[in-house]
């Protein structure tokens, strides 16, 4: 299967806040406001400093999405990328389309003196997407995630 990655454009938002309403039901069961999501989704493409969306896609249709977003680490003198949101079409999971997501954007990170890294969060219990991170040489051990939330 022929795909390409590259940064999304601002008139895929709507497809991407699709996409996280999709994701967000299927791995954690929560049913995420639209009007909030497209806000969300809006706002990145407003202020590039809020990150970017970077997109899977064959000839005719984006069948992947993830969200970028920046931290600045000083122990590492460089700005760390997040990955998260990421979604791909059911049907094109399998088929190395994430990993060739994650791939470009390691390359991107190693040929520049800006980043220093990628990093990501997962839900403990997305098992599956553990054993993908697993395989392509990223490790989970180190650190461990916690937050809080206000109520939306």
């Amino acid at each position: 299967m022929e795909f390409t990655v590259r940064l999304a454009l601002a008139t895929e938002a709507n497809i991407i806040k699709d996409f996280q309403i999709k994701m967000a039901l299927e791995t954690e069961d929560l049913k995420l406001d639209t009007v909030v999501v497209e806000k969300g989704v809006t706002a990145v493409f407003e202020d590039e400093t809020k990150g970017n969306y970077w997109v899977a896609e064959t000839k005719d249709q984006i069948i992947g999405s993830m969200l970028m977003t920046p931290e600045w680490s000083d122990w590492r003198n460089s700005t760390v990328l997040w990955f998260q949101s990421v979604y791909v079409l059911p049907e094109f999971r399998g088929k190395g389309v994430f990993r060739q997501m994650y791939l470009n954007l390691q390359e991107f990170v190693k040929n520049s003196v800006q980043y220093g890294g990628l990093r990501l969060y997962v839900d403990k219990d997305n098992i599956s997407a553990q054993k993908v991170y697993e395989k392509l040489g990223m490790d989970g051990d180190h650190y461990r995630f916690y937050e809080w939330m206000k109520d939306f």
